[in-house]
């Protein structure tokens, strides 16, 4: 066998992007990526006037109810140009444009709470996390301030991977979950090689792995989950089991973060491979 198959890792089955942080996205054939993740991603997000922090669903308490918001971009966004507006949908399934002088307000209606829509982070920005009282959690019962990427709208890194062989497993490991993509919201879904049934992404973790024929991504650790992946959304039920599952088996990771090293196109199909 040749050492480019052995470094073959798989294939990118599903691509996806969420313009506003902690809505539901959008799936992708094909999107550009640049040193800021998928172009388009986590271009908006909500902010709470009260105390600047990044409105996020990991406070469902408070924000539980945006699972029930959709959004997607009115035009696709290109590099290096100003980010376009988003078409976001209600769930009484009104689709309001963000460029509407009241959206902010119909928003903050439906929330019950005062929210503004921004396309510009702040230097410092940080956002309120609950944590439920699983076992293997670091905290149980109570609600922290976390702090995140400056001047970003993300929890702790641009990219999220996610194979469909931890998928696998977490579905033997706990039959009676469903787990499913969005319920982990990531970015690239690869499917591997083999038929294995494993955490098989933490293997790659400080390592580089190339995408298609330009992408280049460093595997810079595993992807912590939260409550958000317990939440019901569409026909997903409430299942505290989900994030149970990957706290008993897997350190509570499912997936991995990764930076951008080399920037490009990636298309769903493309070949994923280990440098």
């Amino acid at each position: 066998m040749s050492a480019e198959m052995h470094s073959t890792l798989g294939s990118v089955v599903s691509l996806w992007r969420y313009p506003v942080k902690s809505m539901m996205g959008e799936q992708l054939s094909a999107c550009d990526v640049t040193d800021r993740g998928l172009v388009g991603d986590r271009a908006y997000a909500l902010v709470d006037p009260l105390n600047a922090k990044i409105v996020s669903a990991k406070n469902p308490r408070k924000w539980g109810k945006l699972f029930d918001f959709s959004a997607g971009f009115a035009e696709p966004p290109r590099v290096g140009d100003r980010v376009p507006p988003v078409r976001i949908t209600f769930p009484n399934g009104d689709s309001v444009n963000s460029q509407e002088s009241d959206l902010s307000q119909r928003v903050s209606a439906v929330l019950g709470r005062e929210v503004r829509l921004e396309t510009t982070a702040p230097d410092a920005p940080s956002l309120e996390e609950y944590w439920p009282d699983i076992e293997g959690l670091a905290h149980k019962e109570t609600i922290t301030d976390e702090a995140m990427p400056a001047g970003t709208f993300f929890d702790l890194a641009v990219i999220h991977l996610l194979t469909t062989s931890t998928l696998d497993r977490l579905r033997e490991l706990y039959p009676q979950g469903r787990f499913e993509v969005q319920r982990f919201r990531p970015n690239i879904v690869v499917a591997p090689n083999s038929d294995e049934r494993d955490f098989i992404e933490n293997g790659w973790i400080g390592n580089t792995i190339t995408i298609g024929d330009e992408v280049r991504l460093s595997i810079t650790g595993g992807c912590p989950r939260c409550v958000m992946t317990t939440l019901p959304q569409g026909d997903l039920p409430k299942d505290p089991g989900i994030l149970r599952t990957a706290a008993q088996h897997n350190q509570v990771h499912v997936g991995v973060y990764a930076s951008v090293r080399q920037s490009g196109e990636v298309r769903a199909g493309d070949p994923v491979r280990l440098e």
